[in-house]
């Protein structure tokens, strides 16, 4: 495993916002979501496709805080520009649990 230092961590920009729109997406390689995340005012709304497809649906998601990369530069996923990086763990097969805080925080809260 790479060492970094502490200042290489602190330029990883992560933040928690709330997804307030989410649906299929049919034409990605592999089965993914397409979300828009709300990061309140200083950042706004950011768009990510995400392969979350084993343990979550769509419109089970509205509403939900993620954390999520808000620093990468976007990345074109087919048809779709990614914005943002949400993050998750895998699960003993393999697939994506999305990574939230266990209580209501202010949007836009950045992780350290």
């Amino acid at each position: 495993m790479a060492e970094i230092s502490f200042e290489d961590f602190l330029r990883i920009d992560i933040r928690v916002g709330r997804i307030v729109r989410a649906e299929p997406y049919p034409e990605a390689r592999k089965p993914a979501l397409k979300l828009w995340v709300d990061f309140g005012p200083e950042i706004g709304e950011r768009k990510s496709s995400a392969q979350i497809t084993k343990h979550y649906q769509a419109e089970q998601l509205i509403g939900r805080q993620v954390l999520a990369v808000v620093n990468f530069p976007p990345r074109q996923i087919g048809k779709f520009r990614s914005e943002i990086l949400v993050l998750g763990l895998p699960d003993e097969d393999g697939e994506v649990v999305l990574i939230v805080p266990d209580s209501e925080v202010p949007a836009g809260g950045r992780m350290f």
